[in-house]
C-alpha cells in the first residue's frame, strides 16, 4: 500500500522522464535554498578561476529536496561529464575501484545514498578523496599484491537522507556540506508555476497556491500531485486548472488540507480510536494499520511528528492535540487535571 503514496517523497517510476524534462538546467532557475545556492555558487566560481576540480560535495537532506538536481546543476556549471552511481549499485571495492580509475581530470562522481556504501568501498575512496589514488589488490594469500593506481583530480558529490549514518573519515573528506531543508510554500508555488508553464498546463494562482499548500514542503511532491490534478482536469473537463478542479482532484486521491494522505489518516485514527492517543509500542502501531512497522517509522512518522502530530517517547507513540484536532475528535480530560489559568 506505501509503495503506492501519491505523496511520498521517495522517487516513483512515473518520476524519471517527468522529473528529467522539469529540473532546472543553472543555478540561477534553482528555486529555493537560496543560501546553498550561494555557497556552491562560491565554491564554483573559485574552482573556474583556478581551473582546477571543486572541492568535494555532501548534499543531505531528506528525499525530494533536488540533490539529485544540485549535482547535475554542479557538472553543467564546471563544462565537466558527470557519472551517476549509487551506494547500494556498488556491492565490492572493485566496484568502486573501475569507477575511479575511469574517471577524466575534473569530472564529477555523483554518488547517490553514500551512507549505503559498503565498508571496504568507503575504505577506498578515503585514499581516492583525499590523495587521488586507490591502491588495488592482486592475487590472493601470501602472493596477494598492492598495485597504486594514480587518479586523475575529480569531485566527488555524494548525496544522503541520513547524514547521521555517514562515518565520521568518510564525512570529514568533504570539504562543503549542504544541508537542504523543507520549501516553503511561497517557494513551492514557484516551482508548480514553472512546472505548468514546461508541461504546457494552464493553471491559475489559486491552483498553484492550492497545490503548494499540500506538498509537505517538497518539491517532488508538488510535481506529482500537479501532475496528477493535470490528468483529472483533462479527463473529466478540458484540461485547464483552477482552484476547484483541483481540489477535486486532490480529494479523488485522498490528499487533504494538511497533506496527509489515507495512510497517514489511519496511522492517527489508529493511535487515538484504538489506544487512546497512546503511548503505544511502533510494532502494535504497525499492527494496527496493517504495515511493517519500519514502513510507520520511515514513511509516516518524519512527516507526522515534524508537523507536530505525533511525538516519541520512551514508552512509545503518542498522539497530539493537533492530531485530536486534525480528525474532530475531542480531547479527553485527563483525570486529575487542572484547569489552565489566564
Amino acid at each position: 500500500m506505501s509503495d503506492d503514496r501519491l505523496i511520498s517523497s521517495e522517487f516513483a517510476n512515473d518520476d524519471s522522464a517527468a522529473e528529467h524534462a522539469l529540473r532546472p538546467k543553472t543555478l540561477k532557475e534553482f528555486i529555493g535554498q537560496q543560501r546553498v545556492c550561494d555557497q556552491i555558487d562560491v565554491l564554483l566560481t573559485a574552482a573556474r578561476q583556478r581551473n582546477s576540480a571543486a572541492d568535494h560535495i555532501l548534499l543531505s537532506g531528506p528525499p525530494g529536496l533536488g540533490k539529485t538536481t544540485l549535482a547535475l546543476i554542479l557538472a553543467s556549471e564546471m563544462q565537466t561529464p558527470i557519472r551517476i552511481t549509487s551506494g547500494p549499485a556498488i556491492t565490492h571495492a572493485g566496484d568502486l575501484a573501475a569507477i575511479l580509475s575511469s574517471l577524466v581530470e575534473g569530472e564529477i562522481l555523483f554518488l547517490d545514498e553514500i551512507h549505503r556504501l559498503p565498508r571496504p568501498a568507503e575504505e577506498l575512496l578515503y585514499l581516492a578523496m583525499e590523495d587521488f589514488r586507490v591502491d588495488v589488490m592482486v592475487g590472493k594469500g601470501p602472493g596477494a599484491t598492492s598495485i597504486p593506481l594514480e587518479l586523475p583530480p575529480f569531485t566527488l558529490v555524494g548525496a544522503t537522507t541520513r547524514a547521521g549514518m555517514l562515518p565520521a573519515p568518510l564525512r570529514d573528506r568533504f570539504g562543503f556540506t549542504a544541508h537542504l531543508d523543507y520549501y516553503e510554500p511561497i517557494e513551492l508555488e514557484s516551482i508548480v508555476m514553472r512546472s505548468a508553464k514546461q508541461l504546457g498546463i494552464s493553471i491559475d494562482a489559486d491552483s498553484a497556491r492550492e497545490l503548494s499548500r499540500r506538498s509537505r514542503g517538497t518539491p517532488r511532491i508538488a510535481n506529482r500531485l500537479l501532475r496528477r490534478s493535470r490528468d483529472y482536469a483533462q479527463v473529466h473537463h478540458d484540461g485547464d486548472l483552477n482552484l476547484a478542479r483541483t481540489q477535486a482532484a486532490l480529494e479523488l486521491y485522498e490528499v487533504d488540507d494538511l497533506g496527509l494522505d489515507r495512510l497517514d489518516r489511519a496511522v492517527l485514527i489508529a493511535l487515538i480510536d484504538k489506544f487512546g492517543g497512546g503511548p503505544v509500542g511502533l510494532s502494535t502501531l504497525a499492527l494496527a494499520v496493517g504495515e511493517e512497522p519500519e514502513t510507520v517509522d520511515t514513511v509516516c512518522e518524519p512527516f507526522l511528528v515534524r508537523e507536530g502530530f505525533i511525538t516519541r517517547t520512551p514508552r512509545g507513540r503518542v498522539a497530539t492535540p493537533a492530531a485530536w484536532t486534525a480528525l474532530g475528535r475531542k480531547l479527553p480530560k485527563l483525570p486529575n487535571q487542572l484547569p489552565l489559568e489566564d
